[in-house]
């Protein structure tokens, strides 16, 4: 098998199209502020600008949310299995992370979301 050039044109011109696809769908600004539920549908916003941690309560104990350098993460939970703290470092607008069994949701906002279509 031959590749032409017909066929490096089609390659190179779908690989300049997908990136350029990349670049005006999928970049986003960094979020400016931090949004926690709890499980009882209390919401805090906080200044992603300021480094601190977030103590929040559900119904298995305490999580603990870190902000440093404009992002933020969970750093302990409760939870059995910790896919929380797995989620690692937010700093996107429109990412999100979770710890389900304790209620308690983290969401980035921004001007410009990464996803348009989640529904918090």
């Amino acid at each position: 098998m031959t590749v032409t050039r017909a066929d490096l044109l089609v390659i190179c011109a779908a690989a300049l199209l997908v990136g350029g696809l990349y670049a005006r769908f999928w970049s986003s600004a960094q979020a400016t502020t931090l949004e926690v539920r709890d499980a009882e549908g209390h919401v805090q916003l906080v200044d992603l600008s300021r480094d601190t941690e977030i103590h929040v309560h559900g119904p298995y104990g305490e999580s603990v949310i870190q902000v440093q350098g404009g992002k933020a993460r969970f750093i302990s939970s409760p939870c059995r299995n910790k896919l929380c703290i797995g989620f690692g470092w937010l700093g996107h607008a429109g990412e999100a992370a979770a710890c389900l069994p304790n209620g308690v949701l983290i969401h980035m906002l921004g001007d410009e979301p990464r996803y348009d279509a989640i529904i918090l």
